[in-house]
């Protein structure tokens, strides 16, 4: 039997398609049909000087708001040969991974909510509002920051803001008990989930899959110690907080685990960068730039560590205010590939558990 999961479906994330051939309950081969919410964008940035593409690149995936601005301005200024301002740098790796965590919280709450699970929702959402407050001080907004700017940041950081960020961490920290409690050795969620959609680092390499995903199979890559961008070379260096979180069992599990702990590990990166930030002069958050602004001809790929996984930017540029080309290269994309290797072999009722730890957002897979 040929059996379609969505487009419209409330296994799938939004509006993403699977073909399925089943031979009673168990799924013989899959086929992800994407496209469904296909915006142009990257056609999009063609017609946009390099300050409008920013508001452009936010959207693809809304969960990565911060992530997905970083990777276009830190292109544009690796072009352009510009050097950042240090406080911008250190600001820019804070708000970064604020987003990572809001990232992880929204799918730690949805993951049990797709295997049933209705409660850990509420708290994972607690958390996230702690942690919006202090993003929505800063930027104005909830999900689209707009807050990178080519050169830097809009603006400094508001008066008090730094120890509010301290409070919020604090607080995240002292409540995350609760949501582990319920996720953390639940026999119904590990029957769900131990050794369902196996995924080896292997499989993974050979499909682009990149981020947690990616980490919970043994593939061990994370740019921000490989290739290290903003302070992120600091922070994962000798005696800094970072470290990369891995795991091999590589089924829906393990990747589960592995988001709740980066959840830990940036938070611990967004205290170190409070202190730095803390002992640094005053100064600017940006460079002043042109009224009319021009890349250089050439061209440049871009990648950063976004909390999905490997996010890049391909910027192609003959001189003029806006981009000749700007490729995207996003981490869902690939995320969802791998699903017509992983979901043969699985019954149907494990198709849910597998789709829902593969992580990934349809707005990143369709740009």
């Amino acid at each position: 039997m040929v059996l379609n999961i969505g487009p419209q479906h409330p296994a799938t994330h939004g509006v993403l398609r699977l073909r399925l051939v089943v031979d009673g309950e168990r799924i013989v081969s899959a086929d992800p049909v994407v496209g469904y919410m296909h915006r142009g964008a990257e056609k999009l940035f063609e017609v946009r000087d390099y300050r409008q593409i920013v508001v452009l690149a936010n959207r693809h995936d809304w969960l990565s708001a911060f992530s997905n601005e970083l990777g276009v301005v830190l292109g544009v200024e690796k072009m352009l040969g510009m050097e950042v301002p240090e406080r911008a740098v250190w600001a820019r790796t804070l708000l970064a991974e604020l987003n990572r965590v809001l990232n992880h919280l929204m799918f730690l709450g949805a993951y049990p909510l797709e295997l049933g699970a209705i409660t850990p929702i509420f708290y994972a959402f607690r958390e996230r509002e702690e942690l919006q407050a202090v993003m929505e001080e800063i930027s104005g907004g909830r999900m689209h920051y707009m807050f990178n700017r080519v050169g830097g940041l809009k603006e400094d950081l508001p008066a008090g803001w730094l120890t509010r960020v301290l409070a919020s961490v604090a607080a995240v920290r002292r409540r995350m008990p609760d949501l582990e409690g319920m996720i953390v050795g639940n026999e119904i969620l590990r029957a769900r989930t131990v050794g369902v959609g196996v995924l080896q680092h292997e499989v993974a390499a050979s499909y682009g899959v990149s981020g947690p995903i990616a980490r919970a199979g043994g593939l061990d890559l994370d740019l921000r110690r490989d290739e290290p961008y903003l302070a992120y070379g600091e922070l994962f260096g000798p005696g800094g907080p970072g470290r990369v979180v891995t795991r091999t069992a590589g089924d829906a599990l393990a990747r589960l685990e592995c988001l709740l702990e980066q959840v830990h590990v940036s938070l611990d990166l967004v205290v170190a960068c409070v202190e730095r930030l803390r002992s640094l002069p005053a100064g600017p958050v940006n460079q002043r730039l042109p009224k009319v602004l021009r890349v250089p001809e050439g061209h440049a790929y871009t990648w950063t560590e976004n909390p999905l996984g490997l996010n890049g930017y391909y910027l192609v540029s003959r001189g003029d205010k806006v981009p000749y080309r700007l490729k995207l290269r996003s981490a869902s994309f690939g995320n969802v590939q791998v699903l017509s290797r992983l979901l043969p072999g699985c019954l149907i009722s494990d198709m849910v558990a597998v789709l829902g730890s593969m992580f990934f957002v349809v707005g990143d897979v369709d740009k």
